[in-house]
């Protein structure tokens, strides 16, 4: 049986290659049939808002990833209701839909799953 993996990505898409890079697994891990769930925490929660300009920055554009996500089977994604208020954002203009956690939900979630990756 497949263990769980769950894969915390914390940084801004113009932060270097950790958000990329935490997409990659999450894609190669879909394309593998694994139970993953995509957590978007702290900075990461910015590569969740439309319209980035990742050319401006010489960084590549992640929306095209973000957006296969569903094709290779990849539902569970989460994002902390703190992250978002924090850097106010707002649930509704978000690229992708996610289920907004607490502190008490993000617990849970970490406790459900096998493995745990931060990027």
């Amino acid at each position: 049986m497949a263990r769980s993996m769950l894969i915390i990505t914390r940084q801004s898409p113009w932060s270097g290659p950790s958000a990329r890079e935490a997409l990659d697994i999450v894609l190669a891990g879909g394309a593998f049939e694994l139970p993953l769930g995509l957590l978007f925490l702290d900075d990461g929660v910015f590569q969740l808002v439309p319209a980035q300009q990742a050319t401006r920055l010489q960084q590549k554009d992640l929306t095209a990833n973000l957006q296969a996500l569903p094709m290779f089977g990849i539902d569970a994604l989460y994002t902390a209701k703190r992250s978002l208020s924090e850097r106010g954002l707002d649930e509704a203009t978000l690229s992708l839909p996610v289920e907004l956690l607490d502190d008490a939900g993000l617990r849970a979630l970490i406790n459900r799953y096998d493995h745990v990756i931060t990027l």
